[in-house]
């Protein structure tokens, strides 16, 4: 039985995590159009790249950035129809003062790139073009669709609680052929 005490304490947790929602919703940039057959997304999250972040790189920590993309159509029960996990690596070598990039789609290293320039590893790790989720061939003609991308950042830290910090968009579009 839930106790008066238990829910005014949610409730309170929940106004005092709110507010962090609503602000990390307005960093992630989502855009989406048909390219090759295929429903692409592009995507930049503005404010990630934080004192916190650098600080971790320059630690030597390997920091990674994962994004999970997803085309759901709306309704009663979204269904799926289909899922793009990829992410961004920075391996930073204190002895050289070398960052060691890496990009994976869906598990496979689809770029790699050595730097020394801060705002390349700002934009590797926050900004992708064109990411392929699904094949039109899957779509409905003037069926309406939505593009989530969720967002989670490792090393993890800055949250309160100790929560893993997840930032989470999305998009509506309606597939005309």
């Amino acid at each position: 039985m839930i106790t008066r005490r238990w829910f005014v304490r949610s409730v309170a947790l929940f106004l005092l995590l709110a507010p962090a929602t609503v602000r990390t919703e307005e960093t992630l940039r989502i855009t989406t159009s048909i390219s090759d057959n295929h429903v692409v997304v592009s995507f930049e999250l503005n404010d990630a790249y934080t004192d916190a972040v650098r600080e971790a790189i320059a630690s030597g920590l390997r920091t990674t950035f994962t994004y999970e993309l997803e085309l759901r159509t709306p309704g009663w029960i979204d269904r799926t129809v289909g899922t793009t996990v990829v992410s961004a690596t920075d391996r930073y070598d204190n002895l050289n003062r070398r960052h060691t990039l890496t990009r994976t789609v869906d598990g496979r290293v689809e770029d790699a790139l050595a730097t020394e320039d801060d705002a390349v590893v700002k934009t590797w790790l926050t900004k992708w073009s064109r990411v392929p989720v699904a094949d039109t061939a899957r779509l409905d003609p003037a069926r309406d669709y939505y593009v989530r991308v969720t967002t989670r950042a490792r090393p993890m830290g800055g949250s309160l609680l100790g929560l893993t910090k997840t930032i989470t968009g999305r998009v509506k579009f309606t597939f005309i052929p």
